[in-house]
């Protein structure tokens, strides 16, 4: 059995309890979905589960990992270095990053983009990927798969937007539910989990039935009876000219009861986005309910866990 703790990105952190046949099912169904077994480039701390099924994936394809030396932080230099001893191994050739790696090997046409796109699959977890780098990515020629999963299904089990074979997925209330052999047995000192786990992101089911993941229910915004994903007024800034990653938080407010505020990093701070052509892009795309009230610039958001924003620290950026 193997104890793995969560961010704690919504509240106190947790330890999940994961058995050695749920980790291996994982491994397992991740390399029917990829395309067969094959050597694993390590880039993530061990500390979380998306670090630690590379490990096992390793494991049971019965290959060595490559390992890359994140001491000093993720360097696209330093990626290129530790992908060129893995490429070089025959058969198939995998890693798994976070979304701000990713941005930070395609930022620029040098050795981390050119190591990058030589693997056969790359995937994408942690945290919300913004489509326009994905759009960038993949037109690069990076062969990335998205992944939705968590410390308590043994990691990403939806792939593509499509579980893995085995796993099921659907919608309660909004809310995603998820069955199979990748299920945790539960948290420490809690009670067991069920045959399904009830996540606590939302979700939709779009007609090709592919999940649609639209964030953590409770980061949901409640403005004037308006509910808000923030992960949709995101996508909308992500995708204007000039920024880099965006996230949108709930503000009291007195008549609205929260009124959305969004912090953005832009992609050049000396040159940064006209934030009323910001909130009109918002008004446009999703409606005047969703329009940021607020819009502060900064050059980083704040993480916490691999990829994934401290969204409570975000909204004490606000006062």
């Amino acid at each position: 059995m193997l104890a793995v703790g969560t961010s704690g990105s919504t509240g106190e952190p947790k330890t999940v309890l994961l058995s050695a046949s749920a980790l291996v099912a994982s491994a397992r169904l991740t390399h029917a979905r990829l395309g067969g077994p094959g050597t694993w480039l390590l880039a993530l701390p061990t500390t979380h589960i998306a670090g630690i099924q590379v490990l096992v994936r390793s494991v049971v394809a019965g290959t060595e990992p490559g390992v890359m030396d994140l001491a000093d932080g993720f360097r696209a230099s330093g990626f290129a270095a530790a992908a060129r001893e893995v490429l070089a191994r025959p058969g198939r050739h995998y890693t798994a990053l976070v979304p701000t790696q990713l941005s930070r090997l395609t930022a620029t046409d040098g050795p981390g983009l050119a190591a990058v796109r030589a693997f056969d699959a790359v995937l994408i977890g942690g945290a919300a990927t913004p489509p326009a780098l994905l759009a960038r990515a993949r037109g690069l020629g990076v062969r990335v798969v998205t992944t939705y999963g968590m410390s308590e299904t043994s990691g990403g089990c939806v792939y593509d937007g499509l579980p893995l074979d085995g796993v099921r997925v659907r919608l309660v209330d909004g809310r995603i539910e998820v069955r199979g052999p990748v299920l945790a047995l539960g948290y420490r000192g809690g009670e067991r989990f069920g045959e399904w786990f009830r996540t606590g992101d939302l979700g939709r089911i779009r007609p090709d039935g592919v999940l649609e993941v639209l964030g953590r229910a409770d980061d949901v915004i409640i403005s004037g009876g308006e509910n808000i994903p923030p992960t949709l007024v995101e996508r909308v800034l992500v995708a204007q000219r000039g920024v880099r990653e965006a996230c949108a938080v709930g503000l009291p407010d007195p008549e609205w009861g929260q009124v959305v505020a969004a912090a953005v990093v832009p992609e050049d701070p000396g040159d940064l986005p006209d934030p009323e052509a910001l909130r009109a892009a918002v008004g446009l795309s999703i409606g005047r309910f969703a329009v940021p009230k607020r819009v502060i610039f900064v050059s980083e958001l704040p993480l916490r866990g691999p990829g994934k924003v401290d969204r409570r620290a975000v909204f004490g950026t606000f006062g």
